[in-house]
């Protein structure tokens, strides 16, 4: 892939594709060296099919097949048996699903690339609810009802620490963590539990490349971030659109994708959905590439990056202006 890497002014096209497909798949075939940023939030773990099917049997599989339980399969494996990532039996080969995948698109990041992942939390049951979409536990919206193992930390309502145990599997992975980002969620609805606090913030990670020797450098605009430069950010939740419910509110990952990306860079989201983080990469000067399973969510992403790049070509004919002011809005993206 060629990719022009000129200043980003009006006028000038920004390249920006969504490829349909498992980003097992599409971050193996990226080219080494290739990509400024990553940023994505993947599915969490037990909570949203997202319309897919899942084989509610792949652990007995597993072990029919001379698996153990404890010892997770390899991504492949799994997903040839009807499996979804995020639907895993058990929290730990989730774990190390989503390591795996970002393992296969280590090589295509620059040396001083960075790597930003939002991931929230799932509390433990051993009967647990599986909604095709929608915010988990609330609402009419159609769910299914599955077992899943309980032993060692997976007991009946546990908070399960699932974006910690990812992070330091990461680690393990060579990962370099820079930050752990709190988002601190102010609007979170009412939850029907009365036996513990609501949940109102999720981890953003921002990761970097181990280099082969020395300290890690990579691209860092401290001047992007927000005001006092803190690792705790107060966003409120965004209503979701084009059919899709976890959206990531832009002012959230502006200053993740100003601060990691210089100007014209490559931003890449192997978990697009309907393509929120690529047209804020737009509207920021960047250019955009995106993966995603669903037809339809992959199909809205294209609209929506089509209407962010419609945008410049008005720009580029002196009617208007792309970033939205302080206060407003402005063109909003979908993840």
């Amino acid at each position: 892939m060629t990719v022009d890497r000129g200043p980003a002014t009006p006028g000038r096209s920004l390249m920006a594709e969504v490829r349909e497909g498992d980003a097992y798949d599409l971050m193996a075939k990226l080219q080494p060296e290739t990509v400024d940023l990553m940023i994505t939030s993947p599915p969490y773990w037990g909570l949203r099919s997202y319309g897919f099917d899942h084989n509610e049997d792949i652990l007995q599989e597993w072990i029919a097949d001379g698996g153990e339980r404890e010892v997770t399969p390899p991504y492949d494996w799994y997903r040839l048996h009807g499996g979804m990532l995020g639907l895993e039996p058990l929290p730990e080969w989730f774990v190390d699903h989503l390591v795996e995948i970002f393992q296969r698109g280590a090589a295509a990041l620059k040396p001083g690339g960075s790597l930003w992942v939002n991931l929230g939390d799932t509390y433990f049951a051993r009967w647990s609810s599986i909604r095709s979409d929608g915010r988990q536990g609330l609402g009419d919206n159609p769910r299914g009802r599955r077992r899943t193992p309980m032993g060692g930390f997976r007991q009946e309502k546990q908070l399960l620490m699932i974006p910690a145990r990812f992070a330091i599997a990461m680690q393990s992975a060579r990962w370099i963590l820079r930050n752990d980002l709190i988002w601190e969620k102010r609007n979170v609805p009412p939850r029907p539990e009365k036996d513990r606090l609501r949940l109102a913030h999720e981890h953003f990670y921002h990761f970097v490349k181990r280099p082969k020797e020395g300290r890690p450098k990579y691209y860092y605009n401290m001047d992007a971030v927000e005001a006092g430069c803190r690792d705790v950010v107060s966003v409120n939740v965004r209503a979701g659109s084009d059919g899709h419910s976890a959206t990531f509110p832009p002012e959230l990952i502006r200053p993740r994708i100003v601060s990691s990306c210089p100007d014209g860079g490559l931003v890449l989201d192997p978990f697009c959905g309907t393509g929120r983080a690529l047209t804020v990469a737009l509207e920021t000067g960047r250019e955009a590439l995106g993966f995603e399973m669903s037809s339809k969510f992959a199909a809205a992403a294209r609209v929506n990056v089509a209407g962010v790049q419609g945008a410049f070509d008005l720009m580029s004919q002196g009617e208007g202006t792309l970033i939205p002011r302080d206060g407003e809005e402005g063109d909003q993206g979908r993840r």
